[in-house]
């Protein structure tokens, strides 16, 4: 019988690549036990950040393009083999039993195939460039930045990502607990694979997953214990939770009210508190004014591929200009809400400059302040804000893109 998180993984697969849904929504309607959905997600994860290279390796062993659900179970298998060090004998039996049920006519060829990229298939791999960036961003990517950032890009989402974690406290006793590495800006991270809540200090709420560039504009908006800050666009909660224990008084806003029920659950698991508001950011008004406010916008999340490679499959250009919109829209909103002389922390998980820079230059009404912070990289500045790059760090696992601004009232 073939493995359950070998036929979960194909399922999620043809849910991005053929029907172009999101991994997270597939994940969610998917039914077994924890360690099954888990290692169905990581290897389906595997398989889209290894497309490119799985494809040059099965390559001179097809005669023709096979059907889409053969295609991708030889890219499965053919990942397990050359990326993941699986034994060929239980992969390529597996695979056969997949092919049976899939396209019976295709098993003998499936098995021939497979046999002869885990004989033959390393070099090809090994010697592919990296899962190349669709058209529509690749090209956006390599006009701002250059095609040769653009492959280092795509390296670094090849390469996937660690686990980062931010601490409540003390964030060198927590790497010393984890046995994590203390990073320049204060995260944690961990190296290998780990399961999050068998960690030292989870059940405590001592810290919560978030990316080390994720974490960087609540630092920048460095919040003083009791200002009044408000956390817009606020789940899954990281950034709210990193202004509770800075000791602000936060209000957390966001749409989604299943989102806003996990933002919830991290409060409660940390010990943190904060208001929480699940409302539509253009229609909701404050009853008093901000000291502070973090606004992460609704963004294309291209600096998140790493992390979500699902995401370049499932989307388009088509979706870019409606969000530059709704960005400018809020920070609109966002600036009318802070109290004279308060400060507002703009930023997107994007690499694209027209939800980052671009609003910075258009926006009227908030000026701009030069970040200063000792943990911050000369490479990173873009103009008066930060730009981080999934190629930074790559010696050490590399970081999310994000872009990052602080501007002030007044």
């Amino acid at each position: 019988m073939a493995d359950d998180a070998r036929e979960l993984a194909l399922f999620l697969l043809r849910g991005v690549l053929v029907q172009k849904i999101m991994m997270s929504d597939l994940v969610s309607v998917a039914e077994g036990p924890p360690e099954v959905l888990a290692r169905g997600q990581r290897l389906a994860n595997a398989v889209l950040r290894k497309l490119g290279p799985a494809d040059a390796a099965l390559k001179p062993f097809l005669h023709k393009a096979p059907q889409p659900a053969v295609r991708d179970l030889l890219r499965l298998a053919t990942v397990e083999l050359l990326a993941e060090g699986e034994a060929a004998h239980g992969v390529v039996n597996d695979a056969v039993s997949l092919a049976k049920r899939a396209s019976p006519r295709s098993a003998g060829m499936v098995n021939a195939v497979l046999r002869r990229v885990a004989e033959q298939g390393q070099e090809a791999f090994d010697a592919a460039p990296p899962t190349r960036l669709p058209g529509w961003l690749r090209g956006r990517i390599g006009a701002t930045h250059g095609n040769a950032i653009a492959a280092k890009i795509e390296a670094a989402h090849g390469a996937g990502a660690p686990l980062d974690l931010t601490a409540r406290g003390d964030a060198a006793a927590l790497a010393e607990a984890t046995g994590g590495t203390l990073l320049p800006t204060g995260s944690v991270r961990i190296t290998g694979r780990a399961q999050v809540s068998a960690l030292p200090g989870f059940e405590a709420g001592d810290f919560w997953v978030q990316d080390a560039a994720a974490a960087l504009p609540a630092k920048l908006l460095a919040p003083a214990p009791g200002e009044r800050v408000l956390d817009l666009c606020a789940a899954p909660g990281g950034k709210t939770m990193q202004l509770a224990a800075a000791g602000a008084d936060v209000t957390a806003l966001d749409l989604s009210a299943r989102r806003m029920k996990r933002v919830e659950e991290n409060l409660t698991r940390t010990g943190l508190s904060a208001t929480l508001v699940t409302a539509d950011a253009l229609k909701w008004e404050p009853d008093a004014p901000f000291d502070a406010i973090l606004l992460d916008a609704p963004c294309s999340a291209t600096g998140t591929i790493r992390r979500h490679p699902d995401l370049p499959h499932v989307r388009d250009g088509k979706s870019l200009k409606p969000l530059f919109a709704l960005q400018a829209q809020l920070l609109a909103r966002a600036a009318g809400w802070l109290k004279p002389g308060g400060r507002l922390l703009y930023c997107t998980c994007s690499l694209l400059p027209e939800e980052g820079e671009a609003q910075i230059e258009a926006l009227e009404g908030l000026t701009p302040e030069a970040p200063e912070a000792e943990w911050i990289e000369d490479a990173w500045r873009s103009g008066p804000g930060l730009r981080t790059r999934p190629d930074y760090w790559p010696d050490s696992g590399g970081m999310d893109g994000f872009y990052m601004a602080l501007l002030r009232q007044g």
